[in-house]
């Protein structure tokens, strides 16, 4: 049967390909640790679940507006004023149905044939995946291991040619867990700003998943490119909220009803109750958000310890998001035949490089969002079925 074109070139997120094989390796008795799929391991905090049901049990079981109920989008602003200090206006708020949808959204606004995207590489696949989708071509900005896994901005600003539309960013980073310093930040507006036709998408889903006193820099507190910004966040990292299915983005007031439009068109809107459970999660007690990060970061440095003990492999401690990115090349293994073979023998799962962009060869991601003693376990696996 033939389809549109562009339906051949959609791609897909491999983490759910080994989160389903590892379930069928499960349910035929294999004991699997799953350190491939990128969830907190935590329940949702209790007050946003029971503010959920109270949401229910009041009645609001019908549509809202395509947008987002409007104390959502009142809590968004003032929480984004509250921990850096800038100034969004709800009206340019967009509540979506998770983080991938704003990706969805701005590519298809951006991306068509004749036209250049630029995005991280290793970086979340569905960048470069619904890029292809629209015909536009995508251009890799590498992501380097010699540079902390973080983006360099005058790399970056050389691949912008006539053609760039929207430059794609993501720190703290999938799959490598860099965090890009202020500095490099700084020049890459300096450079965007003389490119008022370029559009920029941040992704800073995990602006709350730090280590080592590093602060998160937003691009909203760049007003000088306030009118190219389209920012993507959401609640499913921070808040261990990843079946929830909540996002949100903020966008230039050009844009705003172009987003809305599609909104009506694709999605209608938003689960009502888990709105009502969302402002909670940004409104109540914050406690739960330290509590996870702390935990993540005990396992952080546990998981880069002991993979730097692994014969062959080497890894870059992470500053930020819940991935280690070992460098295994000095193994011998390809990366996603490695990654495979640890899955289907070891009972190991993780994710190839290359799953994550054309530069991730020589490396695979561990997601430590799971106890130290499966990643004790997990590590044990590894060293075994390598030796």
């Amino acid at each position: 049967m033939k389809t549109v074109e562009g339906f051949d070139r959609i791609g897909e997120e491999n983490a759910f390909a080994v989160l389903a094989r590892a379930a069928a390796l499960a349910n035929q008795g294999v004991d699997v640790i799953n350190l491939g799929i990128g969830q907190p391991d935590f329940p949702t905090p209790e007050n946003i679940v029971e503010a959920a049901v109270k949401a229910l049990r009041d009645g609001h079981h019908g549509y809202t507006p395509a947008t987002g109920i409007l104390p959502l989008r009142e809590a968004v602003s003032a929480d984004l004023h509250r921990r850096f200090g800038v100034e969004v206006d709800p009206d340019l708020v967009l509540i979506v149905p998770g983080g991938k949808v704003t990706m969805f959204a701005a590519i298809l606004m951006f991306g068509e044939p004749g036209t250049e995207i630029l995005y991280p590489d290793p970086g979340f696949p569905i960048y470069r995946s619904m890029i292809e989708f629209t015909g536009a071509s995508p251009v890799p900005i590498p992501i380097r291991e010699e540079f902390g896994f973080a983006f360099s901005a005058d790399e970056a600003l050389s691949l912008v040619s006539d053609r760039t539309r929207l430059v794609i960013l993501n720190s703290p980073a999938n799959p490598c867990g860099g965090v890009t310093p202020g500095s490099e930040i700084d020049s890459l507006v300096a450079g965007l700003v003389e490119r008022p036709d370029i559009s920029v998408m941040s992704d800073e889903i995990y602006d709350q998943i730090l280590y080592d006193g590093e602060e998160h820099v937003t691009l909203l507190g760049y007003p000088e490119i306030r009118d190219q910004l389209i920012l993507l966040n959401g609640w499913s990292k921070t808040y261990a909220m990843t079946g929830w299915r909540l996002g949100y983005s903020v966008w230039p007031q050009e844009l705003y009803d172009k987003a809305r439009k599609l909104a009506v068109n694709a999605w209608s809107c938003v689960n009502a109750s888990a709105q009502f459970a969302a402002v909670e999660a940004l409104t109540g007690p914050q406690d739960s958000v330290g509590e996870m990060v702390a935990e993540f970061d005990a396992r952080r440095q546990l998981v880069v310890d002991l993979l730097n003990e692994l014969p062959g492999i080497s890894c870059v401690t992470p500053k930020g998001a819940f991935y280690a990115y070992p460098n295994i090349s000095g193994t011998g293994w390809k990366a996603k035949e490695l990654a495979s073979e640890m899955l289907e023998k070891a009972g190991v799962a993780t994710v190839g490089g290359p799953d994550f962009g054309v530069l991730g060869e020589g490396y695979i991601r561990l997601s430590y969002a799971n106890s130290q003693e499966n990643i004790r376990r997990a590590v044990r696996r590894i060293s075994e079925f390598l030796a």
